[in-house]
């Protein structure tokens, strides 16, 4: 049983590190733009200049756009070692947990703009949200599976 819940562990695990680094650095030679937390150009990434746009909190960006960012590497860092993948759940667990509640504000939404251009009222149909619950239930999974010490 120990070794099938370390199996899951690094399954969750690895996967929440691949979610996280995708949505920091955007690994693809061609990523779309305002969808890179670390290297879009202050105030154009979507969903952080929407925040800061509808919430009149101009800290929201870039400044929270790159705390958020540091946070979702450090998470990713800390769920790859398994000596600290319970701390990295739990960074996870807060992130996504924001995340969420940002979604569910007015700042925000459920569904966000595609683009910044007030012209263009195409939205993502709620994919980020979805990211976000996925990623919140798999951090809460991840506490629950990951196995602890073995006790003498």
């Amino acid at each position: 049983m120990r070794i099938f819940r370390h199996l899951i562990s690094w399954i969750i695990a690895l996967g929440l590190i691949a979610l996280f680094i995708q949505a920091t650095v955007y690994p693809l030679p061609d990523p779309p733009p305002g969808s890179v937390k670390l290297f879009d150009a202050p105030g154009q990434n979507i969903v952080f200049q929407t925040i800061a746009d509808r919430s009149g909190v101009t800290l929201f960006e870039p400044a929270g756009r790159f705390f958020i960012a540091i946070m979702e590497l450090l998470a990713a860092l800390f769920l790859l070692l398994p000596f600290t993948r319970r701390f990295g759940a739990v960074i996870a667990v807060l992130i996504s947990g924001a995340a969420i509640g940002f979604h569910l504000s007015p700042w925000l939404g459920r569904e966000v703009p595609l683009s910044l251009d007030p012209a263009n009222t195409a939205t993502d149909g709620g994919q980020l949200f979805m990211l976000a619950v996925l990623m919140f239930a798999a951090s809460l999974l991840l506490l629950v599976v990951h196995p602890g010490k073995i006790r003498d």
